[in-house]
């Protein structure tokens, strides 16, 4: 086949098929919302898995998109060939046939409430400009024409924008004679970025106010599509007779006088909703609609005649189960194979870790307790953890406890379902980290966190033990900051060696060498001091299989540095006070032996 060129961060279907780009053909998600139903669906995954352009997908098929002079644009083109097409006249009869808002609210992504809160507002405006063709003819009301027109032009009363869709969907139906489909990308985003921002009070008001208009006996509504990275929980029953003061806050919507949860106030976004479904990494319906399946990898590279490339794209990019389907990464193959066209052998890189910032990781690498940090090494080397999952987490309960933390590392794709079991009524998950990428990110979010701590630790205690030979406090202190310390590397010898590096480094007017030839082999590490008239220092490092192995482990590396002559280059040098430091590491422990030249 004539290869097509790849997108990269293209999410309008449109433009994937007029550009002729590469497509992982996914319009078959229209055949299974159609089959079941669903009123209001909200979709949950992680980042870059392909949420915004399965809702143009469906904007294109559905919409019956008109002018702005009210004429209907054809869109039947866009589906040519696809698989939605050969499922029948069951589903190509509803194509085109609905008027669609198409509302993404990641552009709420700001640094104060204001900001965010004038960038969903023009995001509504442009849909309502986007429809001003139904303010031709006499279809509205004298009266919703001009409310109409001022939400358009921004000189509304808040309230007016706090029910703008549900406006805009009555409007719509009294156009077109149809129900109307309404599509909200990115719903989380205006409520993560406040939470961390400090504005999530004023924030979640307006997002209630919004969707509770829209999506609540909106008599106007077909049916609704939401996407996010988290799921927002539904009204709590205890907090469902609870009143309201009659209060508005600085923009004019309802507040509270009384203080509340955050957890209480994102719970009832979706107050009262009963034909609300809830579709997560969990849930077996939709699940091969939102990344790659395996079958589509192994097709993708074999079109770009790539098949050496699988194992390594699994190993890298797979891992994922979202019910019990099997899912890749599909920003991370795109961007793999794209560099794979041009360069037959890529090194893999992990292009996932790039999209943002990771926080989540780092919150749990800074605040991990010992329980924690030992969770942690397990999962870096390859292990499973167990806990309890809950899917009605709030942004509010991150820091509640570290159950909550793991949570949402899964849901927002950090970590994989292994297996999951019911016991005493409650939801175990067994997670482990799902590939070679997402465990590079746990690297290196703990090399940052390592090197942050470093610059901040006091180590003149170890210095000093390093540069008077004093062997057990050496040791000691190596030890304690070990305990401190997370493990990414399943203690390797590698691992001990760029470990003691990072601590040496800060040593004042000493420099660090390591892996240098000198004598008839490779030490580990050399400090010296600039002039031959100070000190220096020859480590060579093993690792010991038992605790009791240590001080044999000491006694080895010493024999090594006198045997391969490692002082050589230091003796030529003019160095003469050199201390020879045997080390050795079993876990968490570590010895020091010395002798002196």
């Amino acid at each position: 086949m004539e290869n097509k060129p790849i997108s990269i961060g293209i999410e309008n279907y449109k433009q994937m098929v007029d550009k002729e780009y590469y497509y992982i053909d996914k319009t078959l998600f229209i055949k299974d919302l159609l089959d079941k139903g669903g009123a209001v669906n909200v979709f949950t995954r992680p980042r870059r898995f392909g949420k915004t352009l399965a809702l143009s997908m469906i904007k294109t098929y559905f919409e019956k998109e008109t002018d702005y002079q009210g004429n209907i644009v054809d869109n039947s083109s866009y589906f040519i060939g696809k698989n939605i097409i050969k499922a029948g006249e069951k589903y190509t009869c509803h194509m085109g046939k609905y008027p669609v808002i198409s509302l993404s609210l990641k552009s709420a992504k700001q640094p104060d409430f204001q900001m965010a809160y004038t960038s969903l507002i023009d995001e509504i405006i442009k849909e309502y400009e986007r429809h001003s063709y139904v303010l031709c003819g006499n279809v509205l009301s004298e009266e919703n024409h001009d409310r109409y027109k001022r939400i358009m032009s921004r000189k509304a009363e808040p309230i007016d924008y706090a029910k703008s869709l549900k406006f805009l969907s009555d409007c719509l139906k009294k156009y077109h004679n149809t129900g109307v489909i309404i599509l909200i990308d990115e719903y989380d985003v205006p409520l993560e970025n406040s939470y961390f921002r400090g504005f999530f009070d004023k924030m979640i008001d307006f997002i209630r106010s919004l969707f509770e208009s829209a999506l609540k006996t909106n008599d106007s509504l077909e049916f609704a599509i939401i996407t996010g990275c988290l799921r927002i929980a539904e009204e709590a029953p205890s907090s469902l007779g609870s009143k309201r003061p009659h209060q508005v806050n600085e923009v004019g919507f309802p507040t509270k006088l009384e203080k509340t949860s955050l957890s209480s106030q994102c719970q009832s976004i979706f107050t009262g909703l009963n034909n609300l479904e809830i579709n997560s990494i969990l849930t077996q319906n939709y699940a091969e609609y939102f990344g790659f399946t395996e079958a589509e990898v192994e097709k993708m590279l074999k079109d770009y005649e790539l098949e050496e490339k699988i194992p390594e794209a699994k190993e890298w990019y797979d891992g994922y189960l979202f019910g019990d389907t099997e899912v890749y990464n599909p920003w991370s193959v795109i961007n793999y194979v794209k560099t794979a066209i041009s360069n037959k052998n890529p090194l893999p890189k992990p292009y996932w870790s790039n999209t943002s910032s990771n926080s989540i990781v780092r919150n749990l690498v800074e605040k991990a307790e010992e329980e924690t940090k030992a969770e942690i090494e397990t999962l870096i080397q390859g292990g499973i953890i167990e806990k309890p999952v809950h899917e009605n987490i709030t942004y509010e309960d991150i820091d509640k406890s570290q159950d909550n933390l793991w949570n949402f590392l899964f849901f927002t794709g950090y970590l994989k379902k292994a297996k999951e079991v019911l016991r005493d009524e409650t939801i175990y998950l067994t997670m482990k980290i799902p590939n070679r990428e997402v465990r590079y990110i746990f690297q290196n979010t703990i090399q940052e966190w390592f090197q942050q701590r470093l610059e901040q630790a006091n180590l003149s205690i170890l210095y000093t033990a390093v540069l008077e030979g004093d062997c057990d406090t050496f040791a000691s202190a190596v030890t304690d900051q070990l305990l401190e310390c997370i493990s990414y590397n399943d203690y390797k010898e590698d691992y001990y060696h760029g470990f003691l590096c990072g601590l040496l480094k800060g040593c004042k007017g000493y420099r660090v060498i390591s892996n240098r030839e000198s004598g008839t082999g490779r030490y580990d590490i050399v400090m010296r001091y600039p002039s031959a008239r100070g000190k220096a220092m020859i480590m060579e490092i093993k690792m010991a299989d038992t605790f009791q192995e240590l001080e044999a482990g000491c006694e080895e590396a010493l024999k090594q540095i006198e045997d391969r002559k490692y002082d050589a280059e230091l003796l030529a040098d003019g160095y003469r006070d050199i201390i020879k430091y045997g080390i050795c590491f079993y876990k968490k422990e570590c010895m020091v032996k010395k002798c002196q030249f």
